[in-house]
């Protein structure tokens, strides 16, 4: 019965694909129950939707008709919150509506404009795009949706956590009532529940997420590693797997291109993916991972969703998600359409919390394994030669010719390892890691010393880790090992970096030292019991430094010549507290006991009694003589001296005569002084002086003008 209700047209193209079984939810939404109704569907990334609703708009578009008419006005809307999936979509569309000449246009940010103006003026059948550049192209009245009969909103959930709900109401509320509306999402927040309520008339409810259904065709895998040995565990899960295509996800962009350039020097061919990249840069990444040119793509979370590689068999989480959901959305890239894929978690010591509770809150149970090493993966690589399909060909003739050659030349031995040689050559290399376990042991644990234990009324363990400091524990000489580093105060030892120190020299975390005692020429340092040979093995190297850590035996430790420097005494910092000094007011303070100074008269003294500097001369009655003005001319100074008030030009029109001197020349009157003056009117211009010539340019070579009448 679910076969009659697709449209002839569209069971050509499945068929064509091999569709022969239809996923749950694409049974679902062509179900008789759905038909005609707007529909609120949840399902799992990779089980078929964009098929699903593919299918459930056919009734609108096609009816009983086999073909569509002339493209004119879209008459479905598709909207996705990223341009990889539209584009995605639109390939799947593109192909199901073949037979029914279907014309489809993408409509997605970052692609031309113009070019998409000119495709939405010839005509389309459905437009698939991303709400801000629908948006913008419905306010520029590029995009007609008055013929519009169905709209699909992808992935609405992740479109609202991409703060697009004020375009995607926009876009709804541009559009006629008279729709069908299909909104497909992964979960069901309260925001997508108003939204449907609110752009939706009667929803029928399609649930097609079951449990651990999404999860059947995903292997999951949680390693643990040590820490900072991120790339190196990664390469050799590159290399265990051999995956045709596998993706990478980091959490920033910086993360990206570190990782994606350290890949390709160790001989992978990978590409990367970011929101820092062009729409056609997207394109051509996933273009070679489809065409098989890259076999890696190193990613931020921008490839999270809807991205469909057919070849894609390797997930690795580099970096943790942010929450369960997202973990989910970066597994579904594989195991899709019943494919198998592996899923992998890359799990530091410092992270193994938050990676069991994003496993458990996704209701994945995976399966916790240590890194490969090395050796691991050159075994699988002997292995693989052997099974290689091109070693298990028949030998045609000219390969024989080449081999007789090779025979007269060399023993089958040296064949044999030429052979292997180019094959080794054609491997990256992997990696050598360290066996993580000592940083996972649950069971290291420390005991607190006899003081406190019989303080707190009896022993007591306690986990020995990062939130509880080891130096204000008390650890009892069974659960620790003691070493005796040969630097002490007078080398400048300090704990800020012997610390990193120690757990780089030694392969150890932070938790596996206790106490650091640093005296004038050694420090001592504990290591917990269950680290301390791997420690003392590895301290033995000095990795470029002349710094020398030996065990110290029981029995020969000496007593210092001084007492270290955290030794002190209980309670030396506490310091004791200062006496409240209340502030006092202009009031608050008691009377002068003496008399305030009385103020004597200055004593009236002449000019010869005033104190004279040396060499200076004496005093005189009356101004200097040089200063005394001349006789009939009080203000002229000095016959040397520049006439007062001798200005510039523009002075020298002043027709009054001074009365200590003659009367000045004044310059002869123009011609028009005695001509009354017009003023100008409002916005009138002074025209300027006319020539002969007329304008500036006239008279010279190549001066097309009219002259001005002059």
């Amino acid at each position: 019965m679910t076969e009659l209700l697709i449209a002839p047209a569209l069971q050509r193209a499945l068929d064509e694909r091999n569709y022969t079984d239809l996923t749950p939810v694409q049974s679902a939404v062509i179900a008789p129950q759905a038909r005609g109704r707007d529909l609120l569907v949840s399902a799992q990334t990779g089980s078929g939707k964009t098929v699903a609703y593919g299918l459930g708009i056919a009734e609108n578009l096609l009816g009983d008709a086999e073909s569509l008419p002339k493209a004119t006005a879209p008459l479905a809307l598709v909207v996705a919150p990223t341009r990889e999936l539209a584009l995605q979509v639109q390939r799947e569309l593109e192909w199901l509506y073949a037979k029914a000449g279907a014309r489809i246009v993408p409509s997605v940010g970052g692609m031309d404009p113009q070019r998409e103006r000119r495709l939405l003026a010839e005509g389309a059948h459905i437009v698939v795009g991303t709400p801000g550049r629908l948006r913008d192209h419905i306010e520029r009245n590029r995009l007609d949706l008055s013929a519009l009969k169905a709209v699909v909103l992808d992935e609405a959930d992740e479109m609202l956590d991409l703060g697009f709900r004020e375009d995607l109401e926009f876009i709804l509320g541009s559009m006629p009532k008279e729709r069908r509306t299909l909104l497909f999402s992964a979960t069901l927040p309260r925001g997508i529940a108003n939204l449907a309520k609110t752009f939706q008339n009667n929803a029928f409810r399609i649930e097609a997420t079951s449990g651990d259904a999404g999860h059947a065709d995903i292997d999951y895998r949680a390693i643990k590693i040590a820490p900072k040995e991120t790339e190196h565990v990664i390469v050799n899960v590159l290399r265990l797997v051999d995956a045709p295509a596998s993706i990478i996800f980091c959490n920033t962009r910086d993360a990206v291109r570190h990782l994606q350039s350290t890949l390709v020097e160790r001989g992978f061919s990978a590409v990367y993916l970011s929101g820092e990249l062009g729409q056609n840069e997207r394109n051509q990444a996933l273009q070679a991972l489809r065409d098989g040119r890259a076999r890696i793509c190193v990613a931020t979370d921008v490839a999270a969703r809807g991205i469909d590689l057919p070849n894609l068999g390797l997930v690795i989480h580099a970096d943790l998600p942010h929450d369960s959901e997202i973990l989910q959305h970066r597994s579904g890239r594989t195991g899709r359409a019943g494919r198998k894929g592996v899923s992998v978690v890359i799990v530091p010591p410092a992270r193994r919390r938050k990676a069991e509770g994003l496993l458990a809150a996704a209701g994945i149970e995976p399966r916790w394994t240590l890194p490969p090493t090395a050796e691991d993966i050159r075994a699988l690589d002997r292995q693989r030669m052997i099974e290689d399909p091109a070693l298990r060909e028949e030998p045609s003739e000219e390969d024989l010719a080449w081999a007789a050659l090779l025979i007269a030349e060399r023993t089958p031995q040296e064949i044999a390892a030429m052979l292997a040689r180019i094959y080794r050559s054609r491997l990256p290399e992997p990696e050598e890691v360290t066996d993580p376990s000592s940083w996972f042991d649950k069971q290291v644990r420390v005991r607190v010393g006899a003081e406190r234990a019989e303080r707190d009324g009896g022993a007591r363990e306690r986990p020995f880790s990062r939130e509880r400091s080891p130096r204000d524990v008390e650890i009892s000489g069974g659960d620790m090992a003691l070493f005796r580093v040969d630097i002490g105060r007078k080398n400048k030892a300090d704990p800020k970096w012997l610390l990193p120190m120690l757990c780089r020299r030694g392969k150890v975390t932070r938790d596996d030292i206790g106490s650091i005692r640093i005296f004038d020429t050694t420090t001592e340092v504990e290591i917990a019991a269950t680290a301390a040979e791997h420690f003392a093995e590895n301290v033995r190297r000095t990795d470029g430094d002349d710094i020398r850590i030996n065990p110290i035996a029981a029995g020969e430790r000496e007593a210092p010549s001084a007492r270290p420097r955290f030794d002190r005494p209980k309670g030396h910092f506490n310091k004791p507290e200062r006496p409240f000094a209340k502030p006092r007011s202009f009031q608050d303070r008691p009377p002068r006991e003496d008399k305030p100074r009385e103020d004597k008269p200055r004593e009236a003294r002449s000019v010869e009694d005033r104190p004279r500097k040396p060499f200076q001369k004496p005093f005189r009655d009356g101004p200097h003589p040089e200063s005394r003005p001349l006789e009939g001319r009080p203000y002229e100074g000095k016959p040397s001296a520049v006439k007062p008030f001798a200005g510039k030009k523009r002075f020298e029109n002043d027709r009054l005569a001074r009365a200590d001197g003659p009367a000045r020349e004044t310059r002869a009157p123009r011609p028009d002084d005695g001509a009354p003056k017009r003023s100008l009117k409002p916005f009138e211009r002074k025209e300027p002086p006319r020539s002969d010539r007329g304008f500036k340019g006239a008279g010279k070579p190549g001066f097309k003008g009219r002259k001005r009448d002059g």
